[in-house]
């Protein structure tokens, strides 16, 4: 509770003196303290789960000898190697791609999702508005049904970046006019891209064989499957420059919430950090994608349910979705390697079925509340 307190003016004389409001720091206090023990859980939980997930397998290794093979790495030996002959091979090799791969991708379309829910002003707001997903599915279908082999084994995942941002830009240069974007134009041009690329990749389906069909549908359902240091290196610099851009930007996206006419007369250039932020999802959407496939709802749930604990304010939200995508992700994947025995679900299925109830539910949730944040 705000508390206003008199005190004497400057002149020492209470009749003559100013009343000074005194704001009480404890709310704010509360606040920040909430945001610390999320962000501590949050990174405990990404730690834990990350080891977890390096051991669970067909060859099973405990979590102390998963840290103890990090350590050994950088050179400390207090903690045991893997017991099994080829364990240390299985993690570097196998498991270790796999969870910085999820990790990586889950906090790109996590931050991703809260830059379009920050530049539109709605919490239903995520990265497929924009066509990125659906334009890089396109590319990825006519590479493979195409039989397209110009980049090797990075052929795939480079038309799929490319026709991804193709996409985006087409969307946004359609619903741009006389100098503005408006978002209802924006996100009408985005459905109707989604639609005609949708298309496309039906009628590739068509034209594929049996084995290109199938490499279409599991690349659209996503997974992560065969993720390589060499795959994790490329997505690297894309995911980390591009949430440092997202951090800088946050001020501003704090102030577009209040209004794009209050924005700009603060000093927000409202077009030109739309102009930013659409490429900016597409770079991280694209970089995600490119090597997993398609992976629903993460953008979505994320940021709104990181929004529900701490609040709208953009910087630490970033930091909270960052890191809630990082660990949603990297746990679907660790379900979908173990659910069936033998088998790897497509991990865009899981989230799915996670993002599917929850979006209905906030569908309800806003139109009780008549489209405010909540």
């Amino acid at each position: 509770m705000t508390r206003v307190t008199p005190t004497v003016g400057g002149d020492g004389v209470g009749a003559g003196g100013s009343l000074e409001a005194r704001v009480d720091p404890l709310p704010r206090r509360a606040g920040v303290g909430r945001r610390a023990v999320l962000f501590v859980v949050l990174g405990v939980a990404l730690v834990v789960v990350s080891l977890v997930a390096a051991g669970t397998g067909q060859l099973a290794i405990a979590p102390d000898e998963v840290l103890g093979s990090i350590l050994h790495r950088i050179g400390v030996t207090i903690w045991p190697l893997p017991s099994h002959p080829n364990g240390d091979s299985a993690l570097w090799t196998i498991r270790f791609p796999r969870v910085a791969m999820a990790v990586l991708v889950g906090a790109a379309l996590a931050a991703s999702g809260m830059i379009m829910q920050a530049i539109f002003g709605n919490p239903l707001a995520e990265p497929g508005v924009v066509g990125v997903s659906s334009g890089a599915a396109l590319g990825a279908a006519a590479t493979i049904v195409l039989g397209l082999n110009f980049l090797g084994d990075w052929t795939i995942a480079f038309a799929a970046f490319v026709t991804g941002l193709l996409a985006t830009l087409l969307v946004y240069a359609v619903s741009r006019a006389n100098g503005k974007t408006e978002v209802v134009t924006l996100v009408l041009t985005g459905i109707a891209v989604n639609a005609f690329a949708g298309a496309g990749l039906a009628l590739f389906m068509f034209l594929a064989d049996t084995q290109s069909r199938e490499a279409i549908v599991f690349w659209q359902l996503g997974s992560l499957n065969g993720s390589r240091w060499q795959d994790v290196l490329v997505v690297l610099p894309v995911v980390v420059v591009g949430i440092a851009v997202a951090l800088v930007l946050s001020r501003r996206f704090d102030l577009l919430s209040l209004g794009e006419k209050a924005a700009r007369h603060l000093g927000v250039n409202v077009e030109a950090l739309r102009i930013v932020s659409i490429v900016l999802v597409a770079l991280l959407v694209g970089g995600a994608v490119a090597f997993v496939g398609i992976i629903a709802f993460v953008g979505l749930v994320i940021p709104h349910l990181m929004r529900m604990i701490i609040g709208p304010a953009h910087l630490p939200l970033l930091i909270a979705s960052t890191l809630g995508g990082a660990v949603l992700l990297v746990a679907a994947d660790l379900v979908a390697r173990t659910a069936i025995p033998m088998a790897d679900l497509p991990i865009g299925l899981l989230t799915s079925l996670i993002g599917g109830p929850f979006f209905f539910w906030l569908l309800r949730r806003t139109r009780k509340k008549a489209g405010g944040w909540g």
